[in-house]
């Protein structure tokens, strides 16, 4: 399977078909998720993503050290990065340089001897961000997207929940 990358907006499925995909290998599998529970609506969705989760699952939280992590698990094993965005997100506020970590978040990627499959949204379909975070965040991910999808085999962009392959 080596690299799949699965894009799209939210609420387009993305989670739900990257976890299929993970799950269509032998068990276990890991789950790196990169999510950080700051109010009570987050702290729903994460209950909901660990609830679709069933006893194959490892959970990893990692909203920062993301390479580290996937540098740390054992070859073979197969491994859900779930997501890009908030990843970012947090590497972003923390003002890390999103350049050099994005670089090294890919070599990790590509590195991982195993099944690796990568969610992130797709922020670049809408109008541009009125102010300079957002359009500074936009950018880095529209970036950071653009380099996983080059080292990517496979790469799929989910609209309404249907998946549309775009690569491999």
């Amino acid at each position: 399977m080596g690299l799949t990358f699965v894009l799209g907006g939210a609420r387009s499925g993305k989670s739900r078909h990257a976890e299929e995909l993970v799950e269509a290998l032998p068990p276990p599998w890991t789950y790196l998720a990169t999510g950080e529970a700051y109010d009570d609506e987050m702290v729903e969705r994460i209950a909901l993503h660990r609830s679709r989760r069933g006893t194959g699952w490892v959970t990893l939280d990692v909203p920062h050290e993301l390479a580290a992590a996937l540098r740390a698990l054992p070859a073979g094993r197969a491994v859900l990065v779930d997501c890009l965005t908030l990843w970012l997100t947090n590497r972003l506020l923390a003002e890390a340089d999103l350049a050099a970590e994005s670089a090294a978040l890919v070599e990790a990627l590509k590195a991982h001897d195993g099944p690796v499959v990568v969610v992130s949204n797709e922020t670049g379909l809408g109008i541009v961000p009125d102010n300079a975070l957002a359009r500074r965040f936009r950018d880095a991910q529209g970036r950071l997207n653009q380099r996983v999808a080059a080292r990517a085999d496979t790469v799929i962009f989910m609209v309404a929940g249907l998946p549309m392959r775009v690569k491999g």
